[in-house]
């Protein structure tokens, strides 16, 4: 990149008023204090993520990743379970009830049920089969990350780093003995979208976001704001394509449930509430506990979870503005929604999630030179 290229890249992170920075780092810095005093990452598992899916009424956290191979996930065995016996021929259905309540997981409401995607899939190819979709999906998720962010403005220069904080978002998800999970995989569809999109070119990202929705529902908000924001641009074409995707994942939903309820009983576990209002630290322990910030002490890991905000905030590019949107987005629904043994919903967003830090000395030194009136 030639001199003029290079101005430009610093341009697009240096549009602050000094007012306004200031408040801004003022405030960011204040939140970061108050995620340090209310991180609650030793409350939704004992040592370490990624244990997954409708918790058993009798199990209060799940196994660690480094215990599951010894003491066995229930929650793994569960969806290797069905798999099994959906690839012998069974029905669906009818298997996901009676494993889920055979092991005391919660089979009320019908929402407990995971759609059945990922099941056909697993049962069609076997463990081999998803690790090389898994290897394969890892790779194409790379190769067009590289080539979006070439094309941003200021992105091209942070493309190695990006690249590397992208593989080390996926890292603790995307191993062999998770690939079950469904949150594992919506969550890199989703990172896919997002690197695939482009205006007026929106269709590859509107597939891999369809097929994100239709293995795991937590995709909804990525869907929603892909639509919102071309509705903003008044792309009346895109806006439309996304709303019928949501429409299709409606009525999509709706036969799910209308398979599920027939099988339920009033007597069969129930889950308790969703909605617990976890507040700020319900947000910091789900990013910590599905990325390798669990390594870290939560009083350190809690702040470094919300660093990459920042980063996405003070890059001014239509990534920049997505990544701050989807991903204060889902930091506002972790905090109002999920319980501590839920943390494993962040796995939607994590694997794009830290790219925001090879933004964050840029942004630093912009809002920094622009509250002192440079």
């Amino acid at each position: 990149m030639g001199l003029g290229g290079r101005a430009l890249a610093w341009d697009r992170f240096a549009h602050w008023a000094p007012g306004a920075a200031m408040l801004v780092l003022i405030g960011f810095a204040l939140l970061l204090v108050v995620a340090a005093l209310t991180d609650r990452s030793d409350a939704g598992s004992e040592t370490a993520p990624v244990s997954s899916a409708p918790v058993s009424t009798s199990q209060t956290v799940s196994t660690a990743p480094a215990a599951s191979t010894t003491q066995g996930d229930n929650d793994l065995q569960l969806y290797h379970r069905i798999a099994e016996r959906v690839a012998a021929g069974e029905n669906y259905y009818q298997v996901a009830v009676e494993e889920q309540r055979a092991r005391d997981f919660p089979v009320r409401p019908g929402f407990t049920v995971r759609l059945p995607t990922l099941a056909f899939i697993t049962a069609l190819v076997g463990t081999g089969g998803l690790i090389v979709l898994a290897v394969l999906l890892g790779i194409l998720t790379l190769v067009v990350w590289w080539r979006r962010l070439g094309d941003e403005p200021g992105g091209e220069e942070h493309r190695t780093i990006s690249l590397l904080l992208l593989v080390i978002g996926t890292g603790v998800g995307f191993k062999a003995q998770y690939l079950v999970l469904h949150e594992v995989w919506a969550g890199v569809l989703l990172a896919l979208s997002f690197g695939l999109y482009r205006r007026r070119h929106w269709h590859w990202a509107w597939l891999a976001a369809a097929l994100a929705l239709a293995i795991r529902e937590h995709a909804l908000p990525f869907v929603l704001l892909m639509g919102a924001l071309a509705g903003w641009r008044r792309d009346w074409r895109e806006a439309a394509a996304w709303g019928g995707l949501v429409l299709l994942f409606l009525i999509g939903h709706g036969v799910h449930l209308a398979q599920v309820n027939p099988l339920i009983s009033d007597s069969d576990p129930a889950s308790p509430a969703w909605l617990v209002f976890r507040g700020l630290g319900g947000w910091t322990s789900s990013i910590i506990l599905s990325s390798p910030l669990y390594l870290l002490p939560g009083v350190i890991a809690a702040p470094l979870a919300l660093l990459p905000l920042l980063g996405w905030a003070g890059w001014k590019s239509d990534m920049g503005l997505f990544g701050l949107l989807l991903f204060t987005g889902y930091g506002l629904l972790f905090m109002i929604a999920g319980r501590d043994n839920n943390f494993y919903w962040a796995l939607m967003v994590t694997p794009a999630w830290f790219v925001g830090l090879s933004f964050l000395p840029r942004s630093v030194t912009s809002l920094w030179n622009s509250a002192r009136g440079n």
